[in-house]
């Protein structure tokens, strides 16, 4: 069984950086059986929506918003994919969600909360 957990949220001030972590059981990050990994965000009354990913090929796709200020990364050995977020906006406040996405099915983490303080 595939499980997700995520780590590293908090609150911090505008200008601000935090860094999250995702840990993945039940699956490798060295297989060829996982199609993307990445970040998804979720303010309160928004969709949710793509941060940053990998793709299969290994090459990352940021959201508009996000780009110059955040960096995914992995550490296939940890089974670990990273969010490092500088230069917080109030606006990137949501829950941060970690996706695991195989050739069987999606999966995802159970959250974690980001906040900036303005």
């Amino acid at each position: 069984q595939v499980q997700l957990v995520e780590s590293g949220g908090g609150l911090v001030q505008a200008g601000g950086s935090l860094r999250l972590s995702c840990a993945a059981s039940g699956v490798s990050f060295r297989t060829n059986a996982i199609n993307a990994m990445g970040w998804y965000r979720q303010a309160p009354e928004k969709q949710r929506e793509l941060v940053a990913a990998f793709s299969r090929g290994g090459s990352t796709n940021y959201a508009d918003s996000v780009k110059g200020r955040f960096a995914i990364s992995r550490d296939s050995a940890k089974n670990t994919v990273y969010l490092q977020m500088n230069d917080l906006k109030p606006e990137d406040t949501a829950a941060y969600y970690c996706n695991v996405r195989t050739i069987v099915s999606t999966y995802w983490g159970q959250g974690t909360q980001v906040t900036v303080s303005s």
